[in-house]
């Protein structure tokens, strides 16, 4: 099960790592501003149930999903030639005897079917971009009042440099990542790797198909 499983569980894994990671890292971060500022530090349970902390993992994990599901739809339209990222010509929906119940039954089953993956990558971003909004709004407005200044409503929030700041810095990072990828990958090997042409295939061949 656990071979059958590895790329999952390997994902899964530090994946709790890096966020227990963040949180120490982050805590440590909180209270020295806390004690910098003539505040109280606060307990690590305080801090990861806080809106800083909240704010702070929503927003990489909105722009992760944007990434994703960016990736997943735009490739339905658009080709890179010589990357191993798009998409070969006529794959089609491929329905076949041992194909899913809901890939053969057509309506808005097999439609739902079909964009399954996007649909959830996109709810999964706008709830994450969502989380992340609120999350800021409170944050911003606690430091809004330790500076005794007025607390914003969550529009304003929305629409203040404060949070396209903190939303685009990780947009822009997730694009250049993506372009990397796919430009790199036409002319790079990696080997053995689903992601990667194989070794010896042409600069100029699409898809990991031979």
């Amino acid at each position: 099960m656990i071979r059958r499983n590895g790329l999952s569980l390997f994902f899964l894994v530090i994946f709790v790592l890096a966020l227990a990671g963040q949180s120490i890292a982050g805590l440590g971060a909180y209270n020295d501003d806390q004690l910098g500022s003539g505040g109280d530090p606060v307990s690590w349970g305080a801090y990861v149930t806080s809106a800083d902390f909240a704010v702070d993992v929503a927003e990489n994990w909105q722009s992760e999903y944007l990434q994703f599901l960016l990736f997943i739809v735009v490739t339905v339209w658009l080709v890179q030639r010589g990357s191993p990222e798009s998409k070969t010509d006529g794959t089609g929906d491929q329905v076949r005897p041992g194909s899913p119940e809901w890939a053969k039954t057509g309506g808005l089953r097999t439609m739902l079917f079909a964009n399954s993956l996007g649909l959830v990558m996109g709810a999964a971003f706008v709830l994450s971009w969502y989380a992340q909004s609120v999350a800021g709004t409170a944050a911003y407005n606690r430091e809004q009042l330790s500076q005794l200044q007025d607390p914003v409503t969550w529009a304003g929030y929305v629409a203040s440099p404060d949070f396209w700041d903190r939303t685009l810095q990780n947009w822009q990072s997730e694009f250049l990542a993506v372009l990397s990828m796919v430009a790199l990958s036409i002319y790079l090997r990696q080997r053995e790797s689903p992601e990667s042409k194989p070794v010896g295939a042409p600069h100029g061949e699409t898809g990991t198909d031979v």
